[in-house]
């Protein structure tokens, strides 16, 4: 069920080579930092005969402990009537604790046993992540390896937590987006927001509307050859997702970024002529809109919206909404108020860019605060709540420093630092956080060919935005956070991250 699941063994380590000093760091250098760490006397080894317990042996855990399995490969799963009381063994419990919330989680490590409990199994996958975390890099003598005993109890800070990838202006496979899941879910973040169109590029199958993607999606910027997602590939992401406990958002930016799809299909445009001149291959945006006087258009959006909602688990559906500088503001508005009707009546919740804050905000429509401050303040007067994406914070293809070989600075140079520290509720005056849904890090792949591009780019900032959004405000700060970063390089190094080594962190 979850395959790759052997790239999840490589987890981190302190540099030291002896089991207890490498069990006493990992234990203190957990990202996120959970909300409350308590150490006690000794060490869990799991030896030679472990024995794998669920309790209640419930069928949502299964794939949990297939991920367990492989944590610690010598261990044997079995009925919790069949453990004796002599018998080393890791318990996984579901239990009834609303102090833990949905993904919370409660970890007690002891000489002889590791119990994890949580309300859902959502729970024990992220208690999971912080096991993968106390297990050092090289696990392959898992049998020999010591946790440090004590406790940990944990839950996220937002409901939300997650990171944007853009594979309109370059086109990523569903390898590469698998990947990607991979390395959200160890770092507890559940949301993969996918930029599914743009002016250079339509990347999933309508079936309705076949020319989307085979001239649409054909090109991408700089002119290589693009591609797109079928709907059975892409059913195949969402599960994939599904299994990490990763929710994936769809967006089609509308009324402007529609370029591909004008081209494809010139009525579209109110002036078709402006669209039969071919494909895009540049990165300037803010030129093309959808003709929203056209009625065809609004059948065409409902297509659109109809078909990915009925492969699409998430109650989301982004509907864009920014840079249309070449469409009227009346029009825009009246666009806006048009399709959030049609998303909702395909059974969805709407999200867009935070220029839709200028239009009339339906009930759980939410905005995403990325560029003027002004829009979320105007959001959440008209009872909006908010995804946090400052494109001076988390905008993860603006560039480190001047020197970087990839990404933009329009917005700012984004060190590991600046990334690190923000509060999200105290970023917009008149913001409070109960307003704030969470926050979403967006890479755009204007400069971002590659995976190593995309890696490059991602860390080490993915991993400051993953304790962000899942660790209390209080007790964070960059000096602390730094020296447990270090200690992450070995994930990093493990996984074959091309990872950006910043001056600013004592990498060792």
């Amino acid at each position: 069920m979850l395959a790759g699941l052997c790239l999840f063994l490589f987890t981190i380590s302190s540099c030291s080579n002896k089991p207890e000093e490498q069990a006493d760091a990992a234990f203190l250098n957990l990202i996120p930092k959970p909300v409350e760490v308590k150490r006690t006397a000794g060490y869990f080894n799991p030896g030679e005969k472990l024995l794998l317990v669920i309790t209640p042996a419930d069928s949502v855990l299964q794939s949990n402990s297939a991920l367990l399995s492989q944590l610690f490969p010598s261990s044997t799963l079995v009925p919790a009537t069949e453990r004796t009381q002599g018998n080393k063994a890791i318990v996984l419990q579901l239990v009834s604790d609303s102090s833990l919330g949905k993904e919370g989680y409660a970890l007690h490590i002891s000489d002889s046993l590791l119990n994890l409990q949580a309300t859902t199994a959502a729970g024990i996958f992220y208690g999971l992540q912080t096991i993968r975390q106390l297990l050092p890099a090289d696990n392959k003598a898992s049998n020999k390896v010591l946790l440090a005993n004590g406790s940990i109890r944990d839950y996220p800070r937002f409901a939300i937590r997650g990171s944007m990838l853009d594979v309109a202006r370059h086109f990523f496979s569903v390898g590469d987006v698998k990947r990607y899941i991979d390395l959200l879910a160890y770092y507890k973040l559940n949301t993969l927001h996918l930029h599914l169109s743009d002016d250079q590029g339509w990347r999933i199958e309508i079936k309705k509307w076949p020319r989307l993607t085979e001239y649409g999606g054909s090109t991408q910027v700089g002119g290589g050859a693009g591609g797109f997602y079928t709907q059975e590939r892409f059913k195949e992401l969402v599960q994939y997702a599904a299994e990490r406990y990763i929710s994936i958002i769809p967006e089609i930016d509308m009324p402007g970024h529609t370029h591909a799809a004008a081209a494809a299909y010139p009525e579209l445009n109110c002036n078709p002529k402006d669209t039969i001149k071919g494909l895009y291959t540049g990165t300037e945006v803010g030129f093309s809109t959808l003709c929203t006087t056209n009625e065809q258009v609004y059948g065409f959006i409902n297509d659109v919206v109809s078909e990915i909602a009925a492969i699409s688990p998430s109650p989301y559906f982004h509907m864009g909404g920014d840079e249309s500088l070449v469409t009227p503001e009346e029009e825009y508005i009246a666009f806006v108020n048009r399709v959030q009707g049609i998303i909702h009546a395909n059974g969805k919740q709407v999200i867009g860019w935070d220029e839709i804050a200028h239009a009339s905000l339906q009930p759980g429509t939410v905005a995403q605060h990325w560029s003027d401050t002004a829009n979320p303040v105007k959001a959440v007067a008209q009872g909006a709540k908010l995804i946090m994406s400052p494109a001076t914070r988390v905008y993860m293809d603006m560039q480190y420093d001047s020197t970087t070989r990839l990404g933009l600075h329009w917005a700012a140079y984004i060190e590991a630092d600046e990334a690190y520290n923000w509060d999200p509720a105290k970023l917009v005056k008149g913001i409070r956080e109960e307003q704030i849904l969470g926050i979403v890090a967006p890479l755009w792949t204007e400069t971002i060919v590659t995976m190593k591009d995309i890696e490059y780019m991602v860390f080490p900032r993915l991993t400051g935005y993953a304790e962000i959004s899942w660790s209390p405000q209080q007790g964070r700060s960059w000096d602390e956070y730094k020296n447990r970063l270090v200690q992450h390089a070995a994930f990093y190094t493990a996984w074959g991250i091309d990872y950006y080594r910043s001056p600013r962190v004592p990498w060792q």
